[in-house]
């Protein structure tokens, strides 16, 4: 089951969209809008409960076509254009083609994502829907808020789970920014739940749509881009507890490098991350 919530935005989302060139240019980005409330002015006009209700039902997972405000959309897609030549390619043979772009290059050039990710008014209604009190990733996460770009014939990701490395539950805010693409997002819920059947879904998110779920509920894959396509998602990860062991920070950095950001950016901003943390204690 799949729930929804609609507006008359995407005629709007679709003109910016169209409008913007194949590479956009950062210093032109249209001017950000206040992200708290660009928020609330779409939460505030959901029935909150029913959402709740269906995330829970649906084995903590909730998909809505029609969720950022036109505005912030038109952001993301301006950033996320205008990112491509920073993204880093990846493959690993048999599960995965893409490129991806880590919240320390967002951080430097795309800072609105990260104030949309830290916004208030988006982590109190993800709350509400998960029913956990969430924290923002740590900041020598690379995967905090991501971009992940499908440019190329083939570009996929196979199934799998967002496993966390944390040593509480980590939850997965997925955001249709470009869909330019046959790319479709499927899924099996309840496959950690013996007692529920198995119940399969597939959704092709456009700009502004919405996926919400537990990283280690939800079995998921992004189905293979063709020729001449374009498909650009932005996560965000939130966590119940932001501490990581030792050795699964390990396993977790090299994944991130191996599959996702490159060691240079795992590594080297990391380190940076954690003596600007240390400079500002």
């Amino acid at each position: 089951m799949s729930t929804h919530a609609s507006t008359h935005a995407e005629e709007d989302v679709a003109a910016s969209i169209s409008a913007e060139p194949a590479v956009a240019d950062l210093r032109t980005a249209p001017a950000a809008p206040d992200a708290d409330r660009a928020v609330a002015s779409r939460t505030r006009t959901f029935d909150n409960p029913r959402l709740r209700k269906a995330f829970a039902d649906q084995g903590a997972f909730l998909y809505l076509e029609d969720f950022l405000a036109p505005e912030v959309t038109a952001q993301l897609v301006h950033s996320a254009r205008a990112l491509l030549d920073e993204v880093n390619r990846n493959y690993l043979p048999g599960h995965k083609q893409g490129g991806s772009v880590s919240r320390h290059t967002i951080d430097r050039l795309a800072p609105f994502i990260a104030e949309l990710y830290r916004s208030q008014e988006l982590i109190g209604w993800l709350e509400q829907l998960s029913g956990d009190k969430l924290q923002v990733s740590p900041a020598d996460d690379p995967h905090a808020y991501a971009l992940y770009y499908y440019t190329r014939p083939g570009d996929h990701i196979g199934w799998h789970y967002d496993t966390s490395y944390y040593d509480g539950r980590r939850y997965t805010l997925l955001l249709g920014v470009i869909d330019e693409s046959s790319c479709r997002l499927d899924y099996e819920l309840h496959t950690r739940n013996p007692d529920v059947p198995d119940e399969p879904g597939s959704v092709q998110i456009p700009p502004g749509g919405l996926v919400f779920f537990d990283g280690d509920k939800l079995r998921h894959r992004i189905t293979p881009a063709g020729p001449n396509e374009m498909r650009v998602s932005l996560t965000f990860e939130y966590v119940t507890d932001p501490n990581m062991r030792p050795w699964r920070r390990l396993i977790s950095n090299m994944k991130d490098a191996i599959a996702y950001f490159g060691f240079r950016q795992v590594f080297r901003q990391m380190t940076q991350a954690k003596t600007r943390g240390k400079d500002r204690a």
